[in-house]
Formats: C-alpha cells, sequence, structure tokens
C-alpha cells in the first residue's frame, strides 16, 4: 500500500531534524531544470506567477538563487520534517522512532511542484512551487506538463516492487492531478473527512486537511500494509461511515446528530 500525500507551503528549517539518515530526490536533475527556469525571472515575475506578495516574491527569488543541487544536513532537511502546513499538524514526526521514519520511507510519498515525488528522508531546501503554476518550461505551459508521465511511472514501479497494488489518496485534487491518469487501471482509495454541521455531514477544508495527516500518521505508527485496514481509523472522533461511502471514496465522519 502506497499512501500519497502533497507539499505544503509552510515549511521549517529553523528546528533541527531529528534523524540523521537522509536520502537524495529521485528527481532532482528535473527539478535542477526547473530552477534554472525560475533563475530567469525577476522578483516582480515571482509576484505574478506565484500570485503572492512582494515580500514572499522576494524571498523565493532568493531561495532559488541560493538553490543548491547538492543536498547535505547542513543546507536540507527531510521533507517530512520540513513540511509543516495544515495536513502535517496531523502528523506526530517529532515523536517518531527510527521505525516509523522506515516505514514511512517505504510506503509514503508526498507530491512537489518543484522536486516531484519526495520520499519522506529526501533532503530538501526552502522553496515554493505550487503543482498547479503555469510555469512555461521546454516541456509545457505548466507543471503538469512538466512533470508529464514521471510521477506515476515511479508509483507504478514502486507498487510492483511492493506487491500490494493499492494507493492511498491523501493529496488534495490539485496535487493528485499529476498522478490521476496513470493510475487508471490502480486501486486508488480517497478517504473523505465529513463533520456532522447543522443537520449534515459537511466537508470543511482545514478539519480534512489534519484529517489526511492523522490518517497517514495513523498508518505508520500502526504499520498498516492493507487498504481494508483503513476502516478501523478511530482518530479525534472520526469513524469510517460504509453507507455514505462509495468504492473509490471512503467517508470518515465525526458528530452526529442527536
Amino acid at each position: 500500500m502506497i499512501i500519497l500525500m502533497n507539499s505544503s507551503k509552510t515549511m521549517d528549517f529553523q528546528q533541527k531534524s531529528t534523524i540523521s539518515k537522509h536520502t537524495t530526490p529521485e528527481l532532482i536533475k528535473d527539478a535542477e531544470m526547473l530552477v534554472q527556469e525560475l533563475r530567469k525571472l525577476s522578483a516582480p515575475d515571482f509576484t505574478k506567477l506565484m500570485k503572492v506578495s512582494d515580500k514572499l516574491a522576494k524571498l523565493n527569488f532568493a531561495r532559488y538563487a541560493d538553490w543548491q543541487r547538492d543536498l547535505n544536513g547542513s543546507n536540507a532537511k527531510p521533507a517530512l520534517l520540513a513540511f509543516k502546513g495544515d495536513i502535517y499538524s496531523g502528523l506526530d514526526v517529532e515523536n517518531y522512532q527510527r521505525g516509523d521514519f522506515e516505514f514511512a520511507q517505504q510506503h509514503v510519498r508526498i507530491l512537489s511542484g518543484l522536486y516531484g515525488l519526495l520520499r519522506p528522508l529526501d533532503l530538501i531546501q526552502p522553496y515554493r512551487l505550487e503543482m498547479a503554476t503555469n510555469l512555461a518550461t521546454p516541456r509545457g505551459k505548466n507543471m503538469y506538463q512538466f512533470w508529464g508521465t514521471k510521477l506515476h511511472a515511479l508509483v507504478r514501479a514502486l507498487l510492483k516492487q511492493e506487491k500490494s497494488g493499492a494507493v492511498v489518496n491523501l493529496c488534495s485534487a490539485e496535487y493528485f492531478k499529476a498522478i490521476k491518469p496513470g493510475l487508471s487501471d490502480i486501486t486508488v482509495v480517497t478517504p473523505v473527512f465529513k463533520e456532522y454541521k447543522d443537520g449534515a455531514y459537511r466537508f470543511i477544508t482545514l478539519y480534512a486537511k489534519k484529517a489526511r495527516g492523522m490518517m497517514c500518521n495513523y498508518i505508520i505508527r500502526n504499520r498498516l500494509t492493507g487498504v481494508d485496514e483503513l476502516k478501523s481509523f478511530d482518530v479525534a472522533g472520526y469513524r469510517f461511515s460504509k453507507t455514505i461511502s462509495s468504492d473509490d471514496q471512503w467517508v470518515f465522519t465525526r458528530g452526529e446528530s442527536t
């Protein structure tokens, strides 16, 4: 079973890594190609391309100027420890033991605009490049065209090696779009998290993001390898709801009518 997550705009490179072991992103050459294209842009170009403030544009302009292909513990940090967005708030990586990291390294992959597909212990440097960014490169007009078939090829190879044949999609729609076409013949289960509010179960983005992280954490901590085991997820009040789930979307609800 392979778990797919997406990267986060929020990162932390101040706190020291809790694990010394690390790996190099498999698509680092592709990331370098993107950096070369990004270095052609001015700070105002970054503002327009990434739809950010001038301050953030200047920050990322400087980040790409400083970016290095040669990664080490002093200039980079493992992806699972670097990302700190809403999804990652549901993880408990600060308390992970070696076995947790090893399991995650085998079963978790993180989709990234810059790095393509990351293993949890792959070193990364600070960056901002969302998958939906319309950055023109020699490969096309946006990130989806740039990555093409590379991402799902890696996942398919991993599934063949791992032999489970199932993918758990904990990504946002923006990121999963980059890999979905190549997984049409693969079993893909997408957990959906809903809250009981105003007489009905509703999707609330903030809660759903954190719950996706909690689901990933649950899989890692309990060493789950079979997709049906996800139905036992019972963290923070969530329960699997068979009645409103479908074959490929498994709904977990929290709260109920009185």
